[in-house]
């Protein structure tokens, strides 16, 4: 007998991101994608630890565009440099990114990266959280402000760019997801595209 079961639909994928990296980041995993621009107020709430503003955020930013593209299984991510339970964000210009480096020199700083995917014509909705440790060496002023001149890493929480000139800036990394610390973990990513219905490998 014929099976006249109707194939599930092969829904499009958006990354709720303005981010490059994050961009690159999910081309790894070779799936077709375009990317839409979340619009949500990013302001943290009061007394909203950093660990709760990435979740929370990564969760508006993938609501807010499948408000818009139902049919879509969309990705949205956060990260939130948290040190000692303050929570740094984008540094934005050459002179919050030295005061960032200069108060993180020396100390174990926590990444914590969000991720959430939703399909508000399924009905899917899920998230995870991925930590990094990260072991900051003692800098100099001159080890801060050389860094900057080459990076310049404005756009990212917490000053640094890991994959980058600022591995040299830490002493270790601590963590169960090397692509989190650079703004989207793939492992727990693809587990919650998977668990979507989307095919991966």
């Amino acid at each position: 007998m014929l099976d006249l079961t109707p194939p599930p639909p092969v829904r499009p994928i958006i990354l709720g991101s303005t981010s490059r990296y994050r961009r690159e980041l999910l081309q790894r995993l070779r799936l077709p994608f375009t990317a839409a621009t979340p619009l949500i107020d990013e302001t943290p709430l009061p007394d909203e630890t950093p660990a709760a503003l990435a979740q929370r955020l990564a969760l508006a930013k993938a609501r807010a565009v499948a408000a818009v593209y139902p049919h879509a299984i969309v990705i949205g991510s956060d990260q939130v440099c948290d040190l000692h339970g303050r929570a740094l964000g984008k540094p934005g210009t050459h002179e919050k990114a030295v005061a960032q480096l200069q108060a993180m020199r020396g100390q174990t700083v926590l990444f914590h990266t969000a991720v959430s995917v939703v399909c508000q014509q399924s009905g899917f909705e899920q998230n995870a959280l991925s930590r990094v440790q990260v072991q900051f060496r003692s800098l100099s002023d001159a080890e801060i402000e050389r860094y900057l001149q080459a990076d310049q890493p404005y756009d990212c929480a917490g000053s640094a760019k890991s994959e980058s000139l600022g591995i040299t800036l830490l002493d270790a990394i601590l963590s169960d997801d090397p692509t989190a610390l650079i703004g989207l973990p793939l492992i727990a990513t693809a587990r919650l595209l998977r668990a979507a219905g989307v095919e991966l490998p």
